[in-house]
């Protein structure tokens, strides 16, 4: 599973979130920090969190400095030829992207999914014209095409059922232009049973995944809350 998207979308906190959710299901979870454009907000940085819940984390070689050094490790390799499930952290927009196209040929003798993650509350993605026309661009550095989106429309801990609710045409009309499914919208566990799973009721979320928020701003909490220590 490869997450990708805009700068600051939220694709490492749904990583991470995927990541233990799939550890509860497999014997075998791998999560990839494959973000070697920027040295803040990696997956790698909450390696204790995970290896705690059994994912195992590969990650460049200078992830946790603040060298932008693109050094893959060749376990990326191996992790691709692992039997359990595997979730590749992608850096943001093309730039980041790049560093997937050296595995494109690998990740397309397997199944995967390429999950396009798209947020209204971010700069440059805040309609769904602005969202859509940068998908071909990480497509075209990554060498790999997306399968599906995920809405993660989201303002961090001010988030709230109307914030979720406020972003359902944003992303069915950003799937319609991309002509994908969308796999899912994210709602922030704290506030996941306002919202309804009946078609009917207002507060209707179709495909509702609740997450954790677990990647904090330094100043957020302390270091051991974010599995850091």
């Amino acid at each position: 599973m490869i997450v990708t998207g805009h700068y600051g979308s939220g694709k490492t906190n749904l990583s991470i979130n995927l990541a233990l959710d799939l550890a509860e299901r497999y014997a075998e979870v791998t999560l990839v920090d494959l973000d070697v454009v920027n040295p803040y907000f990696r997956s790698s940085d909450y390696t204790a969190l995970l290896e705690r819940h059994g994912v195992r984390v590969v990650a460049p070689t200078f992830a946790g400095t603040t060298l932008e050094t693109p050094s893959l490790p060749a376990a990326i390799y191996g992790a691709l030829d692992s039997t359990g499930a595997v979730i590749l952290d992608v850096g943001g927009d093309d730039a980041g992207a790049t560093a997937l196209g050296r595995y494109a040929k690998q990740i397309e003798q397997i199944d995967y999914d390429m999950l396009y993650v798209i947020n209204c509350y971010r700069n440059l993605t805040s309609t769904p014209e602005e969202a859509a026309a940068l998908l071909p661009e990480i497509e075209a550095a990554s060498r790999l095409l997306a399968t599906g989106i995920v809405n993660n429309s989201h303002l961090r801990r001010e988030t709230t059922v109307e914030t979720v609710l406020a972003s359902a045409a944003f992303a069915r009309r950003s799937a319609d232009i991309l002509g994908l499914p969308l796999v899912c919208t994210t709602v922030p566990r704290s506030i996941a049973s306002g919202i309804s799973s009946v078609p009917s009721d207002p507060t209707y979320v179709m495909n509702a995944y609740p997450i954790e928020l677990y990647v904090r701003f330094p100043w957020e909490q302390p270091a051991e809350e974010n599995g850091k220590a």
